[in-house]
């Protein structure tokens, strides 16, 4: 009887003598099986990778004795330890829950608290199902009925907020009104929200009236949250600002510029107030409204904001003075606004020799050393430049670094003649 052949690698050997292809077949078959074995490693815990690797240890004798290994043999699985980490790939986006069934609909009507409505209503929006928002929007009008303390009222309103049901909100919100403190306060804020998401700006503005109770100063200081940007930031407005916008919505141009007029708020943010007031009274006349610029333009010159400088400038040349229109094209050399002044000269036949030199200096954005200039390709996108606040610090034992110049912080203020 010819010897029985040896499988000293990872083949399982036939019990008994038999064809070469049955040989064949089991080799083919036990390495497949190794194959999946090892790609399946890395993918698996570390525990679960370790106890594969024992037993296939204890079962294959390539494992026990490494001068047996045929070379080309597959390795056996990874040794045990934490799976490799891939950073280029993105973690896989959150999968949205279905959509109500209608006997999970039914039921969150019949027995759902404010939590579950305020969910199912998150589900509802995102399946764009209004005939179920509305049969919510009824259900959160009757789920806690008049009366009920102020939390209980703010919670059920924040609900109905949730539902993009603003007047409901504010429906829920006439049950109650507090008399004076904070809870008032709170009543007053959800007001408002409720009305500028309704784009009531009658409401809208007597929320904040009350708010602010004759006092400017209150309401320059209450931020007042009206845009949500995607990644979560929430974008501010003073309270101030806010009711201008209103009373403007309302047909009230001279209320509101009269409340913008009574800021006390130093600086760009009452030059811009003074701004828009002058924006808003058209039928003020030009000797008043020139005074109104001129004490905005000093505001703005003392911080450095040199674009509103050209903004009320521009303001300033726009009113029936020719010396207001002068001063403008005198300063704007000073102030580096070529295209300022070449918006007043292109109109005049005079001024040709300097439009037209100023519109050679002009350039567009896209052009070389405009800030929209195009990038060669595979140019990475480098990061703004900043100037720092303070002075770096120096390493011990050396020379202390020279502190930055004012200079190099802010241009300096030019003296509006």
């Amino acid at each position: 009887m010819p010897p029985r052949p040896a499988f000293p690698s990872t083949s399982f050997a036939p019990a008994g003598p038999g064809p070469r292809r049955g040989r064949r077949r089991a080799l083919v078959v036990r390495l497949t099986a190794l194959l999946l074995q090892a790609a399946a490693a890395p993918l698996l815990p570390a525990a679960a990778a370790a106890g594969v690797g024992a037993g296939a240890a204890a079962s294959s004798p390539a494992a026990a004795s490494p001068k047996a290994a045929v070379p080309g043999a597959i390795p056996g699985p990874r040794p045990a330890g934490p799976p490799p980490s891939f950073p280029d790939q993105a973690a896989p986006a959150p999968v949205p829950p279905p959509p109500l069934s209608q006997a999970e609909f039914q039921e969150l009507l019949r027995h759902g608290t404010l939590e579950q409505l305020a969910e199912g209503c998150q589900r509802v929006v995102e399946a764009d199902r209004l005939d179920r928002l509305r049969r919510i929007r009824e259900r959160l009008l009757l789920i806690l009925p008049a009366p009920q303390p102020l939390p209980v009222v703010l919670a059920n309103a924040e609900v109905l907020l949730i539902c993009h049901q603003p007047q409901a909100a504010l429906t829920v919100l006439d049950r109650i009104s507090p008399v004076a403190g904070a809870e008032r306060l709170q009543w007053l804020l959800m007001q408002w929200r409720a009305a500028q998401a309704a784009m009531d700006h009658r409401r809208a503005a007597l929320a904040l009236e009350r708010l602010g109770a004759a006092r400017p100063a209150r309401l320059e200081a209450l931020l007042l949250p009206v845009l949500r940007r995607e990644d979560g930031t929430v974008v501010s407005r003073p309270a101030l600002d806010v009711l201008a916008d209103h009373l403007q919505a309302r047909g009230f141009p001279q209320a509101a510029a009269s409340l913008l007029l009574a800021s006390q708020e130093p600086g760009m943010i009452g030059a811009e107030r003074r701004l828009e007031a002058v924006r808003l009274l058209q039928a003020l006349p030009a000797e008043e409204r020139a005074a109104l610029l001129e004490s905005a333009l000093d505001q703005a010159a003392a911080v450095g904001a040199w674009s509103l400088v050209g903004e009320l400038l521009d303001a300033q040349a726009a009113l029936p003075s020719e010396r207001a229109r002068q001063r403008r094209l005198r300063l704007s050399p000073r102030i580096d606004d070529a295209y300022g002044e070449w918006l007043i000269l292109r109109q005049d036949p005079a001024a040709s020799a300097r439009s037209a030199e100023l519109e050679r200096l002009l350039r567009s954005p896209e052009a070389k050393g405009g800030h929209r200039e195009a990038r060669p390709p595979g140019t990475p996108p480098t990061a703004p430049s900043t100037t720092p606040l303070t002075a770096p610090r120096a390493a011990p034992g050396t020379a202390p670094l020279p502190e930055p110049s004012p200079s190099s912080l802010t241009k300096p203020v030019v003296p509006l003649p």
